[in-house]
């Protein structure tokens, strides 16, 4: 059984005004739905159907999110018909550079004052992730950001985390504080009893250093957990 629904209709056939394309330049990005987006960088569908279709049928696979979407690397899209490798690695890089731009939208200097500012600085590196990361920002004495540091990388439920390390990489470099940041790619934000077991043994670590654990976030999706907010620190 063909699972593609079937359509020979092609958008070169469409009246020009419905062309993602010739839509797009007439009118901006923002007055193109998701798929007509995605169907852009496909470029194409296929001999059933046309790239909006084609694009709607993967949105669709990935229940029209787009975090489960960013999550699709170059081997999941390539399964869909009239995907090759090529299609695959624009819209994998199109993603990409969404996440770079929310990274990027946060200075090295940037100030936390709150979780959510916690959570930004992190996200676009951690949200879409199909494993475990762990990760510490380094802040000075202002609260503001002195690096990025990854400090393990794991499976999909668990990383190894070294107090040792994080606590020699803060006295390195002279800081202040540190968040501690993991993400669970099940998307469940709970903590488990490891992640509270490790968090409570880096915040008497980090005292005996007068070193402050300022937050502990968890990632899931375009959500977060922190600690300090749960009243965990």
């Amino acid at each position: 059984m063909n699972p593609y629904p079937h359509n020979t209709n092609t958008i070169k056939s469409w009246a020009e005004a419905d062309r993602p394309r010739e839509k797009m330049i007439r009118s901006g990005p923002k007055q193109l739905s998701t798929a007509e987006l995605l169907a852009i960088l496909l470029g194409s569908g296929n001999r059933e159907m046309t790239a909006v279709d084609l694009a709607r049928f993967i949105l669709k696979s990935r229940e029209n999110n787009l975090n489960q979407l960013a999550k699709c690397q170059v081997k999941d899209l390539t399964k869909f018909k009239g995907v090759g490798e090529a299609k695959a690695v624009t819209v994998v890089a199109a993603m990409e550079l969404g996440r770079r731009r929310k990274n990027t939208e946060f200075s090295k200097k940037q100030q936390i004052t709150t979780s959510f500012d916690a959570f930004q600085i992190m996200a676009g590196t951690l949200q879409d992730l199909a494993h475990e990361e762990f990760w510490i920002v380094l802040l000075n004495r202002g609260n503001r950001v002195q690096q990025k540091i990854k400090l393990s990388t794991g499976g999909i439920a668990g990383t190894i985390v070294d107090v040792k390390m994080i606590m020699k990489t803060a006295i390195d470099h002279l800081s202040s504080s540190i968040i501690l940041y993991h993400n669970h790619p099940s998307g469940n934000l709970n903590p488990s009893q490891q992640d509270i077991h490790i968090t409570d043994k880096l915040v008497e670590a980090a005292k005996l250093l007068d070193i402050k654990i300022i937050d502990h976030i968890i990632i899931a999706e375009n959500q977060y957990y922190s600690f300090l907010d749960e009243g965990r620190l």
